[in-house]
């Protein structure tokens, strides 16, 4: 469990929404509600995760203007304040409801999902009433609007995805298993619906639809990854207790397995470290519940790998290669990792550091997400404790970054995994590059040529079968 989904998420689809969610009564803008209700829509809205996209840094709550990184292009998080000129506050319930779990807005026009409403249509009517409390009457109102998405041909064309929302989209609201006990199921509403997990943990298809036959079973989110999260003791979270798990969901690190970065950190920081202790059993409860899926190229759990070691005493007194690049993998760790982790990769004395062996950013086979913690650090921004590791972006090169990748996993983690110098710099680069909206221009010059060649073909049948009537 080191990434989450960038809000990306997320993120990954460029798709709208229509399908139908049954109806809530349509109420008049920004009714009364009580203090309960638009205290309960604020917890609603922090396990939702609703401000990490809707702010920009720098930026009022709520007000958007974030651009959220997709493959076909930044999609800017809307104002979602009750300004009445630059956000909802014109919505009505049932308005806001068709936004929140249709991805319909106001004007009738559809939302891209870096949204998550394929996730949120799992909500019910009072959360839904309860969110319209929160944003209606516990948010500032800012009126400034953020400008808008403006994507390539032909996802520009918000009403072309609505094949796709046929396809894919389940508009269905949660329904309790009653064959699970109350707290299983509050744990698959939370998890399927409104933290939204499978936006990045679930892989997708080609066309971009989250693959419910691999649900949380691990995918690539550009950048980073989103770790599987099923219960399979190698590939997943098997050997992780309850307790592991909520201890990484409210603080961000589980001793001995993981700690919280990029996106995921986002996560923890913004909203589930803000969820009750039961919300939380809860998740746990389920996710160890869940079809376990299993990659057979994994024979091991990534936080077994690894245990103390050192060696720096080798190079002391030795100098420094000339050129930064032919530094050794000892030598930079020497320079930039043995500060904080320690001369044995122990981790600091207190625990407030961890170590670099039984620890799932070292032992994942997959290393894109020691090269993006190396590249970006660890900051927590709401919690008030900074940054929790530098980032070193600025100051190692793609070679260096490789080299001390390499290092890594092969003293501290899963000797079988790689760095690459091509892959240091894709990822820095932002992921790679993706040709999802050539493909799409191409899809729609076939699928014209075809349309256009299916009329001139009825045309040429009609005018012969009028060429062969006889004349009289």
């Amino acid at each position: 469990m080191n990434a989450h989904i960038h809000k990306p998420a997320l993120l990954l689809a460029s798709l709208l929404s229509l399908g139908a969610v049954h109806a809530i009564a349509a109420t008049a803008p920004a009714s009364a509600a009580s203090a309960a209700e638009v205290q309960r829509g604020h917890y609603l809205a922090l396990a939702g995760d609703c401000e990490a996209c809707h702010t920009a840094p720098g930026g009022k709550p709520f007000a958007g203007e974030l651009p959220v990184a997709t493959p076909i292009g930044s999609i800017v998080s809307t104002n979602i304040t009750p300004s009445r000129s630059d956000g909802i506050g014109g919505y009505t319930l049932q308005q806001f409801s068709d936004a929140v779990r249709k991805g319909v807005r106001s004007d009738g026009k559809n939302l891209y999902p870096a949204m998550p409403y394929t996730a949120y249509a799992q909500l019910d009517d009072a959360d839904v009433r309860a969110l319209y409390a929160y944003f209606m009457h516990g948010v500032q109102s800012v009126d400034r609007r953020p400008p808008p998405t403006r994507l390539p041909f032909p996802f520009n064309i918000r009403a072309s995805m609505a094949f796709w929302n046929l396809l894919f989209l389940d508009h269905k609201p949660f329904a309790p298993d009653p064959k699970q006990s109350a707290e299983w199921n509050r744990g698959a509403y939370l998890v399927r619906g409104l933290t939204h997990c499978g936006t990045c943990h679930t892989p997708r298809n080609f066309f971009m639809a989250e693959q419910s036959s691999r649900f949380l079973s691990g995918a690539s989110l550009g950048t980073w990854f989103a770790a599987n999260i099923t219960p399979d003791p190698n590939s997943g979270i098997g050997n992780w207790g309850d307790q592991d798990i909520v201890q990484y969901l409210q603080r961000g690190s589980a001793p001995g397995k993981g700690q919280a970065a990029g996106p995921m950190a986002e996560a923890v920081d913004h909203s589930l470290r803000h969820l009750t202790g039961a919300d939380l059993d809860a998740i746990a409860l389920y996710l160890k519940s869940i079809p376990a899926r299993r990659d057979p190229n994994i024979t091991r759990a990534a936080d077994s790998w690894g245990g103390s070691y050192a060696d720096l005493a080798s190079i002391r007194g030795k100098p420094l290669p000339k050129k930064p690049d032919q530094m050794t993998g000892l030598q930079l760790y020497d320079a930039y990792c043995a500060t904080c982790h320690q001369d044995r990769g122990q981790g600091s004395f207190d625990g407030g550091l961890p170590p670099l062996f039984h620890n799932t950013a070292t032992g994942r086979r997959n290393t894109d997400n020691l090269v993006m913690v190396m590249l970006d650090g660890i900051a927590w921004r709401t919690d008030g404790s900074g940054v929790r590791m530098p980032a070193f972006a600025q100051e190692l090169s793609d070679r260096q970054v490789a080299t001390l990748g390499d290092y890594l996993t092969q003293h501290f983690g899963d000797p079988a995994a790689t760095v690459t110098v091509d892959q240091v710099r894709m990822l820095r680069a932002g992921g790679p590059s993706s040709n999802l909206v050539l493909l799409a221009r191409i899809g729609l010059a076939v699928a014209i040529v075809i349309l256009i060649t299916i009329i001139v073909a009825i045309v040429w049948a009609l005018l012969r079968r009028r060429r062969a009537l006889p004349s009289h």
